[in-house]
């Protein structure tokens, strides 16, 4: 069965783990979610993620961030914005800022995929994928 929308996919299973308290989530892997994860770490949103091989697939194995105990989540949400039905662009001069700039927008630009603070300093605008907060 072929999925509609694979990024809102790992955001969804990151999501329900973070909510269900596991350490770690297994997404299919594709470039765009690797950069997505990539992201993650660098905003130390997670701890890491590594691939791994399962049979003929590539999976991404997400190893989740917690406070000092487990219920109190660095994640705090995540929402996907930009859907296949309905594309949310953004220009240069109308960047999103999530939270007053506590959080963080994932943007797919020609510089690749970035967050929205990147992309203020290179001057760029592009498709708003996603929320963090």
């Amino acid at each position: 069965m072929t999925m509609s929308d694979p990024i809102a996919d790992m955001l969804t299973r990151i999501r329900n783990a973070i909510s269900a308290k596991h350490d770690t989530v297994d997404v299919p892997a594709s470039k765009m979610k690797i950069a997505i994860a990539n992201i993650l770490v660098d905003e130390g949103y997670i701890v890491k993620y590594d691939l791994v091989q399962n049979g003929n697939f590539q999976d991404i194995h997400i190893t989740l961030k917690y406070g000092a105990d487990k219920n109190e989540s660095i994640i705090s949400g995540i929402k996907r914005i930009s859907k296949p039905g309905l594309r949310v662009y953004a220009g240069k001069e109308n960047l999103p800022k999530v939270l007053g700039g506590l959080g963080i927008a994932i943007l797919s630009t020609n510089q690749g995929v970035i967050t929205d603070k990147e992309a203020r300093k290179l001057q760029v605008g592009g498709e708003v994928l996603a929320f963090v907060w």
